[in-house]
């Protein structure tokens, strides 16, 4: 067999499996991690409580939140969160001056690293928080970051 005929077969079959192979996986229903509402919520300290039960966030170094001091784009602004602590369960980000402050969250498996890396958007100047949740506690730690263009509609 040649080359091309390989790989003329191989992308055949990659296709074949593809279509059909989709066709036969589909869940019959998917859910967010958290409730749509949590999204929905307008206030900094209710989104919290939505997600946690409580707004108790305990600032602590053990969490590293790494975003720009001024953001030129408020549309896409970068943000890295990491930690050292044991038996990450989820991270999740918090804007308080956005129109909806929980902006994203993270499931983590108990093999992962406490370590995520995204871009957010963001209306106008505000704090942002990483929230760490690890055996029933909630680590925090923020940031005020200045916004020149606003992202959410600005």
């Amino acid at each position: 067999m040649n080359r091309r005929n390989f790989l003329k077969k191989s992308l055949m079959t990659a296709a074949v499996v593809t279509t059909f192979g989709g066709l036969m996986i589909k869940p019959k229903r998917v859910h967010a991690a958290w409730p749509k509402k949590s999204f929905d919520i307008t206030d900094l300290a209710e989104s919290i409580k939505s997600v946690y039960g409580h707004d108790d966030l305990s600032e602590t170094k053990k969490v590293k939140l790494k975003v720009p001091d001024i953001a030129e784009n408020g549309a896409i602004v970068p943000i890295n969160v990491k930690t050292d602590i044991e038996n990450v369960e989820s991270i999740m980000i918090f804007v308080e001056n956005n129109p909806q402050p929980l902006s994203s969250g993270y499931n983590l498996s108990s093999k992962s690293k406490g370590v995520i890396g995204t871009r957010i958007k963001m209306g106008k100047t505000s704090k942002v928080i990483a929230a760490v949740k690890s055996n029933g506690k909630i680590y925090s730690a923020s940031k005020e970051v200045k916004i020149t263009i606003g992202g959410c509609g600005g």
